[in-house]
Order: structure tokens, then C-alpha cells, then sequence
């Protein structure tokens, strides 16, 4: 099981690959429906990573029915505006479609930033 600690970690320690981490988490939490895998804050230090990295635990909680975590709420929202997508025309798209987690968060993603094949 991955935790929200250790994927911040590896969002942290290989920059250029940081949504691989991210995603990684993502199948894993979706998998073991684990609350131990966000029972423990992560470090912050970059706020948009954080902000992101929230945004998911807070979505895929949604998603699956479980309890969000009391501590998510002392993460807090990027002070710019972060468009995961690097197409210009697609911030638009972002700013109708990100799920409200990531928007609250000043995290703008498609609506199917989570989804999986």
C-alpha cells in the first residue's frame, strides 16, 4: 500500500515524473480502499504539489465513500491558479470541468484527471 507520505516524497525526489507518483497512488488508494494509506499528514513545501496531491485524496475519498481526513483541511490552497494541463486551449476546459476539491484548491484539471484505463 502507498501512502500520501511517501507519494509527496516521490512527487519531491523526481520532479520531471511527479504525476507517475501521483498516479501510482491513485490505482493503489482506488485498489486497497486503505484510510491507513491517508491516516498521516504528508510534508508540505510546495504548494502546488500539495494542493494537487489534496485535491486527489479529497476527490477519490469522495469517490469512494470513505471519510475525509481532518488534516487535509491544514493543507492549503496554491496562491496561484495551477493548470495541470500544458495545452493553452485546455484551461479553459479546466476552469469549467475540474472537479470542485481541485478548484477550491486553485487546481484546475480536466474531468477526467483521475480517470484510469
Amino acid at each position: 500500500m502507498i501512502t500520501a507520505q511517501e507519494t509527496k516524497q516521490r512527487m519531491i525526489d523526481e520532479p520531471r515524473w511527479w504525476k507517475i507518483a501521483l498516479m501510482d497512488f491513485v490505482d493503489d488508494f482506488r485498489y486497497h480502499k486503505d484510510l491507513a494509506a491517508i491516516a498521516e499528514p504528508f510534508d508540505l513545501g510546495d504548494e502546488q504539489k500539495d494542493a494537487v496531491l489534496a485535491g486527489t485524496i479529497e476527490t477519490l475519498c469522495d469517490e469512494l465513500g470513505l471519510a475525509i481526513p481532518d488534516w487535509l483541511e491544514n493543507v492549503p490552497a496554491s496562491s496561484e491558479p495551477v493548470f495541470l494541463s500544458r495545452v493553452e486551449a485546455m484551461k479553459t476546459f479546466s476552469l469549467v470541468e475540474s472537479p470542485a476539491h481541485f478548484r477550491i484548491r486553485k487546481v484546475f484539471v480536466g474531468e477526467n484527471f483521475l480517470f484510469r484505463v
